[in-house]
C-alpha cells in the first residue's frame, strides 16, 4: 500500500505526540489518592479486648495558631549568622524562649504553590505543580485548612494570592498580594503588615495566615548577599517580636495558649533562586513558639532536621482536627513532651493509623514493609499499656512500657513516612520504557525516509506482505505476554494495567506495527539504496574533518541526554564540544594557509602577478584565490590573514573566561565565581567600569552594519542600560560615593523599551520594503541587521551587570567566525548552521543557566513595569533567559541573507578600450565558478556543480544559451576545470565582447 508524503507525516507526528504522552504520565504519575472519599472516623484507642472510650479526638492543644510564612526563609538566616546580627528577637526565642526550632526539608520542586500544598496537606507535589504554580486551582485534596473551616473555626488571611486561589472560600476575611511582581519588596509586605494592629487586637479568629514576599523578591533581585536582604530580617524580626508580645498578653486571660509558627516555603540559592534540590534550596527555618514549652535554665536546643511535611500533621494535632488523609508527615513530637503519657501515645497511635492507610493504598504488598510490622507490635504493645492504665495500675512497669510503646510508636512512624514518601514519588517505569519505545520507532522511520519523505510527490510503500504479517502477530503476541507478566507481578498500579484489555492491547498492536516498519523500511534502504519511490540526485559531497566533528558531537550529545547526571552537568558537553570546534577551525584555517590541496607546502603567487596576463586567452582567477586551493585565506590581507588564525584561539579564550564567570550545573555551583566577586558590594566600582567598557564594546560591534538612524537609536539605548542599571544601586557615575538613592528604573528602563521598538521597527520595515515593494537585497540586509541589533539592545537591557561580558564576548565570536573563518574557508549552510546551534546552547550555560529551574532570572520579566502583566512578563523572562541562543539564531539568518547577495552580481557595460577586468564573487561552500570575458568587462556567476561534469551550458551576458563544450581536468593534482565553448549564431556578442569566452570552474 502506497502512503503519501503529508499523510505519513501527519501520521508520524500523531503518534509521536501519543508516545511522548505516555512517557510523561509515566513521569509525573499523580499521587495514590482520592478526594472524593470521606474522611475515616477516628481510630479507636487499642485496649487489648478492654472496653476503651479513646474513639474520639482529643481536644485541641492551642486556642489559637499563627502562622508566619516568610517566603524564601533560608535556615541560616535565622539560625546563622544573619539571623544573630539581624533578627535578635528571633534568637533570643530560639536560644533562651519557650519555642522548638527546626530546619525543615522541602522537597523539590522548590517553588512556592507546592511548597504551599505541602505544608496544609502533608503530601509530596510533583513537578507538574510547577506549571500550576502559575495560575494555581483550588485545592481539593484534604488539608488542615479545609478541616479547620469544616470543624467551625475562623480563618483569616494576609500576603501571597496564591492562597486565595487555592482556598477561595475558606477565608472570613483576607486580602491577597500579587507574588509575581517581584520588583516590588516594599509594598507587597506593607499591604499584609497594615492590617496586623487591627487583626490583633480582635478576638474573632482562631487561625491567622501571614505571607511575606519581599525576602524572596530581594533574592530574585539582587541574591542572598544583597544588603537588603538584612534589612529586611530585621522588619521580619520587628513583625515577629510584636505578634508574639501580643499573643502573650492575651494569653494571662485566655483559658488555653497560643502558638506562633514561623517558616519558610523554600530557601534560597546562591544566585537568589529556587525551585531545585540543592541545599540552600531545601533548607528553611521552623520555629515554633508558644507558653505551653518550657526550657530548663541553660537549656541548649540544636535545631532539629524535620521534613517540612510534618508541619502539617502538627498544626492538625494542636488545632484539635484530623490528619490529612494523604499526609505522609509525622507531627513533631517536642510539642507533645509536656503531655501526659496517654495523650502521647494517643496521638503517636492516630498519626500511625493515618501513615498505615495511605501505605495500604499505595503498596498492593504493604504487610512486607518494616514499617506496617513494627507499627502493629506498637499497637499490640499500646493496648497492653491501655489495660494496665484502665486497671490503675500506676507502678513503674506502667511508666516503662510506656517509654518503650513511644520508643516503637516514632520509629514505626519514621519507617513508615518514609515507605509512604518513596511510594508516592515512585515513578511508572513501564509507562515510560513504552513511550520511549514509541518514538524511538518513529525517530527511526522518519531518519530511514527523510530524504524521500520530505519531497512533495513522494510515496512511502507501507508494507502488507505475509512476512510482515507474521512478524507482526509474533511481536504482539510476546509483548502481550509481557504486559501479563508485568501486570501480575507489579507490586504498585501501572497506569497501562489500568486500562481495559481492548485500549491496552491496541497500545501494544501500535507499538508491534512500528516495530515492523521500521524492520521494511531498514531491509530496504539496505537491499534497495531507497525507501520511498524516487530517484535521489546524484551528489558529489565530501565528508571533512569538520562534518565528521559537527555529527559525532551532535549525534554524542543527544545520546547523553540518556543519563540524569550528563543532564545536570549538560554544560560541560557544550563546553568541550565549543572547544573542540575552535581547536578544529583552527587545524583548518592554518591547513588553508599553508598546504595546498595535495598536503604539500604551498607557494602561492599574489593576486597582483596572477592578474599581469592581460590576454584574452589566459586562465581565469578563481574565486577569492590566486591560488588553486578551494578553501584558501589569500583573498585576505595580510593583518585579515594574521586574524584568521588567530580568530580560533580568542574564541577559546573568550570560552574559557566566561566558564569562570558563572558556576553553573550541580556539582560546583556552590563554588565562587568571577560573578560573585563583581556583584558584591565591595566591587561595585570595578563592576560600573567593566559593564561600561562592555557597552561601548558592544556598540563597536554592531553598529557597523545598521542604518545611520538605527545607530543613534543604539547607542541612546545603551546609554539608558547603565542608566537603569545605576538607578537600581548596580552600578555607579564616575562622580557617585555610594547608591543609596535607590529607585525601580521605571523611566529609564522604558527609555530604553522605545529604543529597542524603534529600531525594531525600522528593520521590519527594511525587511518588508525590501521583499514587497522592490528586490533590493541591500535594504534587506541592513534591515535584518536592524531586527539583530535591537534584540542585541533589549539583551543588554535585561542581562545582569555583571553578565555583560557574556553579550559582549557572543558578539565578538559572530563577528571574529563570520569575517575570518566562515566566508574566507568557504563553509556550507549545513556546517555554519550547526556551529551557530553549539555556540548557542554554550552561550546559554555561559549566561549562569542550566537545567535547574533555580537559575531562572525572573526578575528580567519585570524590568521597567510597574505593576505585574502575565504576557509581558513571561515574554521578558523567557527571552532573558534563551538570549543566548535567540541572539545566535538572528545572527545565523543574517549571516545565510548576507551571503547570497553577495553571489550574483552582473557587471555595467563600460566603454571599449578599457583594460579588461575580472569579477570575484563569493559563492556559498565550494561552489564559485567565474566568467571572464575579453573585453573591458566582466561577469560573474555562481554555479552548483562542485566538480567537473562531463559536458556543461553556460549563459553568457546576452542571456542566452550557448552551446555545450568539451570539459577537461586542469591537471591531475586538482578538481578544478576548463570549459571551453563558441557561442551559437543566434547569440549576438555585445559590442565589448572579444573573443571565444573561456571558463574557470573552481570548486
Amino acid at each position: 500500500m502506497r502512503l503519501g508524503c503529508g499523510a505519513f507525516a501527519a501520521g508520524c507526528v500523531a503518534v509521536e505526540v501519543l508516545g511522548v504522552a505516555l512517557f510523561l504520565r509515566g513521569f509525573f504519575p499523580p499521587p495514590v489518592r482520592s478526594s472524593s472519599q470521606p474522611a475515616p472516623p477516628a481510630a479507636p484507642e487499642p485496649s487489648a479486648g478492654a472496653s476503651s472510650s479513646g474513639t474520639k479526638l482529643l481536644p485541641p492543644l492551642f486556642g489559637k495558631v499563627v502562622v508566619m510564612l516568610i517566603d524564601g526563609l533560608r535556615d541560616d538566616f535565622v539560625f546563622g549568622s544573619k539571623g544573630v546580627k539581624f533578627m535578635p528577637y528571633t534568637t533570643y526565642l530560639v536560644e533562651e524562649g519557650a519555642s522548638h526550632s527546626f530546619v525543615a526539608e522541602a522537597k523539590p520542586p522548590t517553588v512556592t504553590m507546592p511548597r504551599i500544598k505541602a505544608l496544609v496537606t502533608g503530601s509530596l507535589p510533583g513537578f507538574v505543580d510547577v506549571v500550576r504554580n502559575l495560575n494555581s486551582p483550588a485545592l481539593l485534596e484534604d488539608n488542615v485548612v479545609t478541616r479547620a473551616t469544616a470543624a467551625g473555626k475562623r480563618v483569616i488571611f494576609y500576603g501571597d494570592e496564591t492562597w486565595v486561589k487555592l482556598f477561595p472560600k475558606h477565608f472570613v476575611e483576607y486580602d491577597g498580594t500579587t507574588s509575581f511582581f517581584v520588583s516590588d519588596y516594599t509594598e507587597v509586605d506593607d499591604n499584609v503588615t497594615r492590617h496586623l494592629d487591627k487583626v490583633l487586637k480582635r478576638g474573632d479568629w482562631d487561625v491567622l495566615i501571614l505571607h511575606y514576599l519581599g525576602l524572596d523578591h530581594i533574592g530574585h533581585i539582587s541574591g542572598p548577599s544583597s544588603p537588603l536582604i538584612g534589612r529586611k530580617l530585621s522588619e521580619m524580626d520587628s513583625i515577629l517580636m510584636r505578634i508574639h508580645t501580643s499573643l502573650q498578653s492575651e494569653e494571662r486571660e485566655a483559658l488555653s495558649p497560643s502558638l506562633l509558627v514561623l517558616c519558610g516555603d523554600h530557601g534560597m540559592s546562591e544566585s537568589g533562586g529556587h525551585g531545585a534540590a540543592s541545599l540552600e534550596e531545601v533548607s528553611t527555618a521552623l520555629l515554633l513558639t508558644s507558653s505551653a514549652f518550657s526550657r530548663k535554665p541553660g537549656e541548649v536546643r540544636p535545631p532539629e532536621r524535620v521534613q517540612q511535611t510534618d508541619l502539617a500533621a502538627t498544626l492538625a494535632v494542636g488545632l484539635g482536627l484530623p490528619i490529612p488523609q494523604h499526609s505522609v508527615g509525622r507531627f513533631l513530637f517536642p510539642v507533645m513532651q509536656g503531655r501526659a503519657m496517654r495523650e502521647q501515645l494517643r496521638f503517636l497511635h492516630l498519626n500511625a493509623v493515618q501513615l498505615s492507610r495511605l501505605l495500604q493504598a499505595s503498596n498492593p504488598v504493604y504487610e512486607r514493609e518494616p514499617g506496617f510490622e513494627q507499627f502493629k507490635m506498637s499497637e499490640r504493645l499500646h493496648g497492653n499499656w491501655v489495660r494496665l492504665y484502665l486497671e490503675n495500675n500506676n507502678s513503674e512497669v506502667l511508666l516503662n512500657l510506656g517509654a518503650k510503646v513511644r520508643r516503637q510508636y516514632l520509629g514505626a512512624l519514621k519507617s513508615l513516612s518514609r515507605a509512604v514518601s518513596s511510594q508516592v514519588a515512585q515513578y511508572d517505569i513501564y509507562s515510560m520504557v513504552l513511550g520511549t519505545v514509541v518514538v524511538l520507532e518513529v525517530l527511526a522511520l522518519l531518519l530511514l525516509s527523510i530524504p524521500q519523505a520530505l519531497g512533495a510527490a513522494a510515496e512511502l510503500e507501507v508494507p502488507l506482505s505475509p512476512v510482515c504479517s507474521l512478524l507482526f502477530y509474533l511481536a504482539f503476541l510476546l509483548l502481550w505476554a509481557m504486559h501479563v507478566v508485568v501486570c501480575t507481578s507489579a507490586e504498585r498500579s501501572r497506569y497501562l494495567c489500568s486500562l481495559t484489555w481492548p485500549m491496552a492491547g491496541g497500545v501494544l498492536a501500535l507499538v508491534s506495527a512500528l516495530l515492523c516498519g521500521v524492520l521494511s523500511a531498514l531491509t530496504r534502504t539496505c537491499v534497495d539504496g531507497k525507501l520511498l519511490r524516487r530517484n535521489p540526485t546524484p551528489s558529489s559531497w565530501r565528508w571533512s574533518e569538520l562534518d565528521f566533528l559537527t555529527l559525532a558531537g551532535t549525534a554524542g550529545h543527544v545520546l547523553s541526554l540518556g543519563a540524569s547526571s550528563f543532564i545536570e552537568e549538560e554544560h560541560q558537553t557544550w563546553y568541550f564540544l565549543v572547544s573542540t570546534l575552535c581547536l578544529a577551525l583552527c587545524h583548518e584555517s592554518y591547513r588553508a594557509c599553508f598546504l595546498g590541496e595535495d598536503g604539500e607546502p604551498r607557494h602561492c603567487s599574489s593576486p597582483a602577478s596572477a592578474l599581469q596576463d592581460r590576454s584574452v586567452s589566459c586562465d581565469v582567477l578563481e574565486l577569492d584565490q590566486a591560488c588553486q586551493s578551494p578553501s584558501s585565506l589569500d583573498g585576505l590581507g595580510g593583518r585579515e590573514k594574521y586574524m584568521a588564525l588567530a580568530s580560533p584561539w580568542l574564541v577559546l579564550g573568550c570560552c574559557r573566561l566566561l566558564r569562570s564567570l558563572n558556576q553553573t550545573g550541580v556539582q560546583w555551583a556552590h563554588r565562587p565565581d568571577l560573578g560573585h566577586w563583581l556583584t558584591s558590594s565591595e566591587h561595585q566600582a570595578e563592576l560600573s567600569i567593566l559593564s561600561a567598557l562592555s557597552l561601548l564594546a558592544i556598540f563597536a560591534l554592531v553598529q557597523s552594519r545598521c542604518s545611520p538612524l538605527s545607530k543613534g537609536a543604539l547607542a541612546l539605548g545603551l546609554l539608558g542600560v547603565y542608566c537603569y542599571r545605576t538607578a537600581t544601586g548596580h552600578l555607579l557615575f564616575p562622580w557617585q560615593q555610594d547608591s543609596k538613592d535607590l529607585s525601580r528604573g521605571i523611566i529609564e528602563a522604558r527609555f530604553v523599551y522605545v529604543f529597542v521598538l524603534g529600531i525594531l521597527f525600522t528593520g521590519i520595515k527594511q525587511v518588508l520594503k525590501s521583499q514587497v515593494l522592490t528586490a533590493d537585497v541591500q535594504a534587506k540586509t541592513v534591515g535584518l541587521w536592524d531586527v539583530h541589533s535591537a534584540l542585541v539592545l533589549l539583551a543588554a537591557l535585561l542581562f545582569r551587570p555583571h553578565n555583560l561580558p557574556v553579550l559582549l564576548c557572543s558578539l565578538l565570536t559572530q563577528t571574529l567566525m563570520a569575517r575570518f573563518l566562515w566566508r574566507p574557508l568557504g563553509h556550507g549552510a549545513a556546517e555554519v548552521t550547526i556551529m551557530h546551534y553549539w555556540f548557542g546552547q554554550a552561550f546559554f550555560y555561559f549566561q549562569g543557566n542550566s537545567n535547574n529551574i533555580a537559575t531562572v532570572d525572573i526578575s528580567a520579566g519585570f524590568v521597567g513595569l510597574n505593576t505585574y502583566m502575565e504576557v509581558p512578563a513571561m515574554f521578558l523572562t523567557a527571552f532573558a533567559t534563551y538570549a543566548g541562543p535567540v541572539l545566535w539564531a538572528s545572527h545565523l539568518v543574517n549571516f545565510l541573507s548576507w551571503e547570497p547577495s553577495r553571489c550574483s552580481s552582473s557587471s555595467v557595460p563600460q566603454q571599449s578600450g578599457h583594460a579588461p577586468q575580472v569579477r570575484s564573487s563569493l559563492c556559498q561552500g565550494d561552489r564559485k565558478a567565474i566568467w571572464r570575458w575579453g573585453g573591458p568587462a566582466s561577469a560573474t556567476r555562481c554555479s552548483a556543480p562542485s566538480r567537473c561534469p562531463p559536458t556543461s551550458s553556460w549563459s553568457p551576458p546576452c542571456a542566452t544559451t550557448c552551446s555545450s563544450g568539451a570539459c577537461s581536468p586542469r591537471s591531475s593534482s586538482t578538481r578544478a576545470c576548463t570549459c571551453s565553448s563558441q557561442p551559437p549564431s543566434a547569440c549576438a556578442s555585445p559590442p565589448w565582447a572579444g573573443p571565444a569566452p573561456r571558463q574557470t570552474l573552481g570548486e
